[in-house]
């Protein structure tokens, strides 16, 4: 759906030089983003096309996010400009190892126009997305019944496509979508997260989600789920104050990574014991009082602490490409963990001051 961001986003990379486009092909980005584009790759190619910025443009023959790899090799440009939301480590050492300058767009609008995205203009779903702030894996019986604890989330506001397997609870979205098809209807919401939860897990579902997904899409703002060896938390904690959830906005940044593999295992070579389970706790509980006294420090710190619970227990979360590129940004940050348990998506920061080429995320309020 070709918008006034797009054209802004060409006109900026245009005054680098000439601007060669290279576009996903509808396979590609079927497999990125779990659904079919609104425009087929030949129109999405005549539009581009046709902008007087654009020398010339074509459909990236490969796949996933590096795409475009026998086009950038054949074409040998100076520069690979990229969106923020299309940053990638990959693309980052991939020009690296080519002698491409890397640049990404600081996403300025035209003029008054306002800023544009795909996601805000289709209009077809506005069911959030959630992150785990602390504590993921306690909504497992398997973890909490060798010792309780929260699991921290909040709701995200779909400003972004956010890619499908990436941490970020698509795949209840996706069931969320199933059942309400736009957005989560209006009622209590407790039992609006349980119906999701069921409608995820019928009987027989031999691996069954943590209901931090159903909970963390529905239950608006920043939820404690406490955990105590069932599937369901025995309670839950909400904070809604306006002002808290700016000061979260604000302090948190997300880095993009690379979709979930799909032969991807989390749950092979586990080492779950009592120990890591109370230390998995203590530190979301630790990353709980922070956020509510605004340490911003000890928030960083008990995300992290809460991550490494996490990966001692589940070292399948991570690999050696995600934990190197985790260093290039440490210097950065005050605390970070990887959104969800996908082993990709995105990995997500606690700094003071902006985090290089990351996206900022909006928490979902009441109504």
């Amino acid at each position: 759906m070709l918008h006034s961001g797009h054209v802004a986003f060409f006109e900026e990379a245009a005054t680098y030089g000439d601007l060669y486009v290279g576009i996903g092909s509808d396979k590609t980005l079927s497999e990125l983003k779990a659904r079919r584009p609104v425009n087929n790759e030949q129109e999405r190619l005549y539009m581009v096309k046709a902008l007087k910025t654009v020398k010339d443009a074509w459909i990236n023959r490969g796949s996933g996010l590096i795409d475009f790899l026998e086009e950038i090799k054949k074409l040998q440009p100076d520069i690979l400009f990229v969106n923020s939301d299309g940053h990638s480590s990959l693309k980052e050492q991939l020009c690296k190892d080519l002698n491409i300058e890397y640049v990404v767009s600081k996403r300025i609008p035209h003029g008054n126009l306002p800023v544009r995205s795909t996601t805000v203009l289709r209009g077809e779903c506005r069911i959030p997305y959630r992150i785990d702030l602390a504590g993921g894996w306690l909504d497992q019986p398997t973890v909490s019944r060798l010792y309780p604890g929260p699991v921290l989330t909040i709701s995200i506001e779909p400003d972004y496509d956010f890619n499908d397997r990436s941490g970020m609870s698509t795949s209840s979205r996706k069931k969320a979508i199933e059942l309400w098809q736009v957005n989560v209807p209006s009622g209590d919401k407790e039992k609006l997260a349980l119906t999701l939860f069921c409608y995820e897990n019928p009987p027989g579902t031999k691996y069954i989600s943590g209901s931090q997904d159903a909970l963390g899409i529905v239950l608006p703002g920043l939820n404690r789920l406490h955990y105590t060896g069932d599937f369901w938390p025995s309670e839950i904690e909400t904070i809604s104050d306006n002002e808290l959830l700016n000061w979260i906005e604000e302090h948190l940044w997300l880095v993009p990574l690379y979709p979930r593999q799909s032969d991807y295992d989390v749950l092979s070579h586990t080492h779950i014991t009592a120990e890591g389970a109370k230390r998995l706790s203590d530190a979301a509980i630790s990353c709980w009082n922070a956020i509510k006294e605004r340490d911003l420090h000890a928030f960083g710190k008990a995300m992290s602490d809460s991550f490494e619970a996490q990966i001692a227990m589940y070292p399948n979360m991570v690999s050696s490409t995600i934990l190197e590129v985790l260093d290039t940004y440490k210097k950065q940050a005050l605390g970070w963990k990887l959104s969800g348990a996908g082993g990709g998506g995105y990995l997500i920061f606690v700094g003071e001051t902006p985090i290089e080429n990351a996206l900022q995320i909006r928490i979902r309020r009441e109504e």
